[in-house]
């Protein structure tokens, strides 16, 4: 398993509201987690950094190893990081109203345990084809559901950033979960609504399949594409594949 991840302001915004990271417990088992925040001013920042911190300490003590007992133990920390996210909002002022989208990932088995809250997503890349795992917890992806809009229409649809779940937003959330078998060749791409608003699917995958290119560089490439295009929000890509690596070649952030 081999990540990479890159968080960009982006275009338009002055202050980036994203958070990402990856952590290890003592088994040895990896936990991504990409969190989107939401809020006035720096409220967003608190929510995101909150998500991705608390949760990844966390999971670094554990000793968890076994599938259905990532998945316990996702439902127990996401649903406690929820609390401490509303009694924080309510403690201090400038905080009130914050929240955080949150996709998380834990690779065990040969299989993926994902969990999420609100729009940002999670796909997996398999024999040329992406596929998107995550279901956006959105306003206009409910209106798609129910036929009263196109895919098309979503796109630029005035309400498309209202959530109908995020973390922090009541005092309990509910978690979706699912479990997606992985292979060697495999990829998982989380990332943030600022991404996906900006290029599409297609461009994802085309930009995936490529063999030759680092995981750097596609991560690169895919936010580039988004700051072409505009990059109105903040852009935050966690990339993982299951490749064999050479020894000696590079794995990591930046």
């Amino acid at each position: 398993m081999h990540i990479v991840f890159c968080s960009d302001v982006g275009k338009k915004r002055k202050n980036n509201q994203d958070f990402a990271g990856y952590f290890t417990n003592k088994q040895g088992i990896t936990l991504a987690v990409l969190c989107d925040g939401m809020g006035g001013h720096k409220a967003g920042d608190v929510a995101s950094e909150m998500a991705v911190s608390h949760l990844g300490n966390a999971w670094e003590e554990t000793g968890v190893n076994e599938l259905e007992a990532v998945r316990q133990w996702m439902l127990n920390n996401i649903n406690t990081e929820n609390k401490r996210i509303v009694e924080k909002s309510h403690q201090f002022p400038d905080l009130e109203g914050m929240g955080t989208t949150l996709v998380a990932a834990v690779y065990i088995d040969n299989q993926l345990v994902v969990a999420n809250i609100g729009d940002s997503r999670g796909y997996h890349y398999a024999d040329g084809t992406l596929k998107q795992i995550t279901d956006d917890h959105s306003l206009v992806n409910e209106l798609v559901k129910s036929g009263e809009l196109s895919n098309e229409a979503a796109l630029k649809h005035p309400q498309k950033n209202v959530l109908t779940r995020s973390l922090g937003a009541s005092e309990k959330v509910e978690v979706d979960l699912m479990v997606v078998s992985v292979l060697k060749e495999d990829q998982l791409l989380l990332c943030s609504d600022g991404l996906t608003n900006m290029v599409k699917d297609v461009e994802i995958a085309e930009i995936l399949k490529e063999r030759s290119a680092s995981l750097e560089e596609k991560v690169t490439s895919l936010i580039s594409l988004a700051n072409a295009r505009g990059g109105y929000d903040n852009i935050t890509v966690l990339l993982i594949d299951f490749f064999d690596r050479k020894e000696g070649e590079n794995n990591g952030d930046w």
